[in-house]
């Protein structure tokens, strides 16, 4: 397993991880995740033999991401490293890529010593991602209700 830095041209198989993971990872468009990538201060993939296989993407405060979940967290916090999505191919899960994309995104936070952000959708409901925060030492920080959903906003101090 390698984990490399994500690009542009990694789009196509991104979305197809993403779309996999619905609805926890939460729907997004191709050209949406281009924007990720472009916004993102940490975006990385987990490959196995070149392929990839599961991905990471964060973000830093105060870029033009219209996430109201993002949002939140630039209201309540000056500094953070915000966890937009993170994604294994369902053929991959349960092999601890998950576990090993996030020990890449703490090391990253601890270097920078930034909190990591990340909400967990709790309506419709999602225990394998609580538990997943959870076990990485994240705590719950805050409950943002949406018009279709609701998350539990998490925060893991550096």
């Amino acid at each position: 397993m390698e984990f490399n830095d994500l690009h542009v041209d990694d789009t196509l198989h991104l979305w197809e991880i993403n779309e996999d993971g619905l609805p926890g990872t939460g729907e997004i468009s191709p050209d949406e995740i281009t924007n990720l990538l472009n916004l993102g201060e940490f975006c990385i993939g987990a490959f196995e033999e070149n392929k990839l296989v599961g991905f990471v993407i964060c973000l830093l405060p105060n870029t033009k991401y219209g996430s109201e979940n993002y949002a939140w967290f630039n209201n309540n916090y000056d500094d953070f490293l915000y966890v937009d999505r993170i994604a294994v191919s369902k053929k991959y899960r349960n092999c601890k890529i998950g576990s090993k994309l996030y020990q890449k995104v703490i090391d990253y936070a601890q270097e920078l010593n930034l909190p990591i952000a990340a909400e967990v959708s709790i309506n419709p409901p999602n225990p394998g991602s609580i538990r997943f925060h959870l076990r990485h030492d994240f705590i719950e920080v805050g409950v943002l209700h949406h018009e279709k959903k609701s998350v539990t906003m998490m925060l893991r101090n550096p």
